[in-house]
């Protein structure tokens, strides 16, 4: 019989197990099928490059983006993060082609958002070894940022919850707060096209995001919740780094060549939806204030 007060620490379901074998966590790193397994000693792990990637950078793909991705993956795999590609289009093994495909993790479900992704595949307990989590859009160019000095920033101004600034000259802008700055590093906002999270403020927002809600719209304006504190703070754009976005057809567009023939562009459709989703979050928020008595708004 187990004692209840032994079982007051543990993670529920492992109440049956000896505490030095439960492994209340998980990761993303890939590990071999055959060859020596890594073991461990003195707590000190032997294989050096267990812990090397402690960042995830993950987005949502399409095969008609494959240049664009490709610059970005290259760039986040050299330095050292680990990288997850969420393919909406089906489409995984046209990837190959790139000598980074078998270094990244494929996931592939048919027409589905970077969010319906992000909530099934991203749990917490899943991505808590990652000190941060870039969860970006496809059409981005990263030809002037880099990671690495994009996590020092963060980390010394203490954002729990960022994203690059955008170049203005290059742009397709929804947000002009988030146009770069060339007179400060950082400036406070955030929208969710190239959002950058803690893994504090990731765990967070995780539960916030609805999962029947796959666009997410309304969850940037709620982002300041899951800041770790001060919101005015610890949100916010970094100047410093900046990338471009540009606005290619991506999850229900048709790109020029496709424009003649029969395919329809869903942009229309998916924009509609979007502005649907955000009048239920915006009700279910308000819902859920009005309900939760125990609940004290910080910010109030």
């Amino acid at each position: 019989m187990v004692s209840p007060t032994r079982n007051q620490c543990r993670p529920r379901g492992s109440e049956a197990l000896p505490k030095g074998i439960i492994s209340s966590s998980s990761n993303l790193e890939m590990r071999p099928l055959w060859g020596h397994a890594v073991v461990q000693k003195k707590n000190v792990n032997i294989d050096k490059k267990e812990n090397a990637s402690r960042n995830l950078f993950a987005l949502a793909v399409g095969i008609r983006q494959k240049d664009v991705v490709n610059k970005m993956v290259t760039k986040f795999l050299g330095s050292g993060f680990v990288v997850m590609l969420f393919h909406y289009d089906g489409v995984v093994d046209e990837w190959k082609e790139f000598e980074w495909s078998d270094q990244v993790i494929h996931i592939s479900a048919a027409n589905q958002s970077k969010w319906w992704f992000a909530k099934r595949f991203l749990h917490p307990d899943i991505v808590s070894e990652y000190a941060y989590i870039f969860l970006w859009d496809e059409d981005l160019g990263v030809e002037n940022f880099h990671p690495d000095k994009y996590v020092s920033i963060i980390k010394s101004e203490g954002l729990e919850i960022s994203q690059p600034a955008l170049d203005p000259h290059k742009s397709i802008l929804h947000h002009q707060v988030t146009v770069r700055l060339t007179t400060s590093q950082v400036h406070r906002w955030v929208e969710i096209m190239a959002p950058v999270f803690s893994r504090e403020a990731w765990r967070c927002v995780w539960y916030m995001v609805q999962n029947d809600l796959v666009h997410a719209w309304g969850l940037d304006k709620q982002l300041g919740y899951c800041a770790q504190g001060d919101r005015t703070q610890n949100v916010g754009v970094v100047d410093a780094e900046y990338i471009v976005h540009y606005g290619l057809p991506t999850l229900g567009g048709i790109n020029k060549s496709e424009a003649l023939s029969q395919a329809k562009d869903h942009r229309i459709d998916v924009r509609r939806l979007s502005f649907q989703e955000l009048e239920i979050f915006v009700k279910r928020w308000k819902k859920a204030v009005d309900e939760d008595s125990c609940w004290v708004d910080p910010f109030q």
